[in-house]
């Protein structure tokens, strides 16, 4: 089955085209470019189906929906909900629970065959708990590197839209920002994994667009995925054929 997955977050649209073997093409463009769906999917088989999760509204679904409909049967949507995939959800109310986050957990739980952390590091950061069965148990939401970045030259008087770099006795502003925000990251995820129970294939899951400037600090066992969220989509799609 050639697929098309589509994950629309705050900032940016990502997409990309699978074979029925692997991952062939993939993009981005920005959220509030939606419309411009149409001139990137000209290049897209025209055979596929779509699958897709949204956390940036009403407006943003539909506006993908109206790109896609000339050359493409409807999307199949993932909706957050008690379980699927094999991956069940803890969620006080799992319909609440974001549809990216419910896509990166599908993608995570046939990568870890142990309890594992799925941290999604985009406009915000997310660092869920997977138990080894296969349960969402709970997470964290805080803001990402640049939401922090910004709301403090946002929200201070005297405070600069830092562009420093990491260091671990920060003796410049620049610095003391930038180390800041990936100090909030990184003890937010390691504090995390702490909690975890106690085994050697405990691991975390890193994807999103900030994972690459997190990941170096990380004193904890980490992989790297590019395509968490579109794994996801992409199991959810296999099991629940869109088309």
């Amino acid at each position: 089955m050639k697929l098309i997955a589509i994950d629309a977050g705050n900032t940016r649209i990502k997409w990309g085209v699978h074979d029925g073997a692997a991952w062939v093409a993939s993009g981005a463009l920005p959220t509030g470019d939606a419309a411009r769906l149409r001139e990137v999917a000209a290049g897209w088989p025209h055979e596929a189906c779509v699958v897709a999760c949204n956390v940036a509204g009403l407006a943003v679904e539909s506006a993908i929906g109206s790109a896609l409909e000339e050359r493409f049967p409807a999307p199949l949507w993932l909706r957050s909900s008690a379980g699927v995939c094999g991956v069940r959800n803890a969620y006080e109310q799992p319909a609440s629970l974001g549809a990216d986050r419910w896509a990166a957990l599908i993608g995570a739980q046939v990568l870890a065959s142990a309890d594992c952390l799925v941290v999604c590091a985009g406009t915000a950061t997310t660092v869920d708990w997977l138990d080894a069965g296969g349960t969402f148990r709970g997470g964290l939401i805080l803001p990402g590197i640049d939401l922090m970045r910004a709301s403090l030259a946002r929200d201070t008087a005297q405070l600069p839209l830092a562009e420093g770099h990491f260091s671990a006795a920060p003796r410049n502003t620049m610095d003391a920002i930038v180390s800041g925000c990936l100090h909030a990251q990184i003890g937010a995820i390691e504090r995390m994994f702490a909690g975890l129970p106690p085994h050697p294939q405990a691991i975390c899951l890193l994807t999103g667009g900030a994972a690459p400037r997190i990941a170096p600090h990380l004193l904890i066992p980490f992989k790297l995925t590019e395509n968490l969220v579109l794994d996801g989509l992409l199991r959810f799609a296999v099991a629940h054929p869109p088309c």
